[in-house]
């Protein structure tokens, strides 16, 4: 296949993803309803749902701007050779078959965080400013990027270093030891995850004795399941949205609380919202996902290992020679169309153990207490109460509310 026609289908495919997005995030902002839902009304009040309407068209107006300014600026760089320029410009710099991919990535990813910095203060600083939302200060806001920036050194650095190596000395069978070593960290993170990446950005503390922790030990004894640690995470410090979650295997389990969700919600909430994350572990879906990341993972470096040497992939790109660094952007492009399917199929499967850990919260606690959590969860975040179906389809990892609230009337 030529570079001409290798470039028209990456073209091809970026503009139709692009687009796909645009109407599917058109069809959602024009779904929404004038008239609040009754089974909502014990919660939202009519000033609340229009200022709900208001939020969403600030954050649709605004994510429509960036996101064709990116999408301009992409199609460029494609349309005039700019990863090939930038190749040949580093090229002067240096030549080594680790070293250059590694400056490549790093250039890139420094000129895209840098572009991508004035959207992201103005969302923080602005519009979630303007809705009650933001409690980021501008320090936490630089030492963020200072930290991600760290992270993506070391850990990305490193990921990638390791990828580029085995690529250039094991030829087409490096993608299963690149697939081995990838499995070990998707499930090597989840043990450190609470214990050494969250305490870069945020302070935990262990709850305090009390009812609540009381009725949570209560809960998780009767239900076997085997908490050692129950956290407070401060994320107050940069949103007023509050969110749960757990990590851990086997034996050792650590439950993480986010302040808002400690000071805003009732004791009985808190616990059926613990449930429902217990939910996903007796239901076996934090395995499942492990599993089927894994696997997509696997299928992902098989494809690559069938394109990563073929050089009119950089050729394509604007190149004069090839490039590890430039097909592995080539590929990622032209897997676009397969990542988006696998993304639908994940969706579909997470929106059903979201289903089931509901279930599971109602019938071994109580539904009341998880209706209740759940409406509250969404009239402080504003959230979107009537997503139009086709974006719930192609971008719902969770249904949506109402859908959820019908599903919980069943265990009333």
């Amino acid at each position: 296949m030529s570079p001409e026609l290798i470039l028209q289908i990456i073209v091809i495919i970026f503009v139709g993803n692009h687009l796909l997005s645009e109407v599917l995030s058109y069809l959602n902002f024009k779904s929404h309803k004038p008239i609040l839902p009754d089974l909502l009304a014990d919660h939202y009040q009519e000033e609340e749902y229009q200022k709900s309407h208001a939020y969403h068209a600030s954050t649709y107006s605004f994510g429509r701007l960036s996101s064709w300014i990116s999408f301009g600026l992409t199609l460029a760089v494609l349309l005039l050779g700019g990863f090939g320029w930038l190749d040949a410009q580093l090229r002067a710099f240096t030549i080594h078959p680790v070293g250059l991919p590694l400056l490549f990535f790093g250039v890139l990813y420094i000129l895209s965080d840098l572009l991508g910095i004035p959207f992201q203060w103005y969302s923080t600083f602005v519009i979630e400013e303007k809705f009650g939302f933001n409690k980021t200060t501008p320090k936490t806001f630089l030492l963020d990027k200072l930290k991600g920036y760290l992270l993506a050194v070391i850990v990305g650095g490193l990921l990638l270093g390791i990828l580029i190596a085995l690529i250039q000395f094991m030829g087409e069978n490096f993608w299963w030891w690149f697939w081995i070593i990838i499995s070990v960290f998707i499930i090597g993170i989840n043990f450190v995850y609470t214990s050494w990446l969250v305490p870069l950005f945020n302070k935990l503390s262990p709850l305090e004795g009390g009812d609540l922790r009381a009725q949570i030990e209560a809960y998780s004894q009767k239900v076997g399941f085997p908490l050692t640690h129950i956290m407070v995470m401060d994320g107050s410090k940069r949103s007023t949205k509050a969110n749960a979650f757990f990590s851990g295997f086997g034996k050792k389990k650590k439950v993480v609380l986010f302040d808002t969700l400690v000071e805003n919600y009732s004791k009985d909430e808190l616990v059926a919202v613990l449930a429902h994350e217990v939910g996903h572990y007796k239901r076996k879906h934090i395995i499942q996902n492990f599993v089927i990341s894994i696997l997509q993972s696997g299928l992902m470096l098989f494809i690559l290992s069938r394109f990563v040497f073929a050089e009119n992939l950089s050729l394509a790109l604007g190149a004069s020679e090839s490039g590890i660094h430039l097909n592995l952007i080539a590929f990622a492009m032209l897997y676009t169309p397969i990542s988006l399917l696998l993304g639908i199929g994940m969706n579909i499967l997470s929106r059903k153990n979201e289903f089931e850990a509901d279930e599971y919260a109602a019938t071994t606690y109580r539904s009341q207490p998880l209706q209740s959590a759940l409406k509250q969860l969404h009239t402080d975040t504003l959230s979107n109460l009537t997503p139009h179906p086709l974006y719930v389809f192609f971008h719902y990892s969770h249904p949506p509310l109402l859908q959820r609230l019908e599903a919980l009337k069943k265990y009333e």
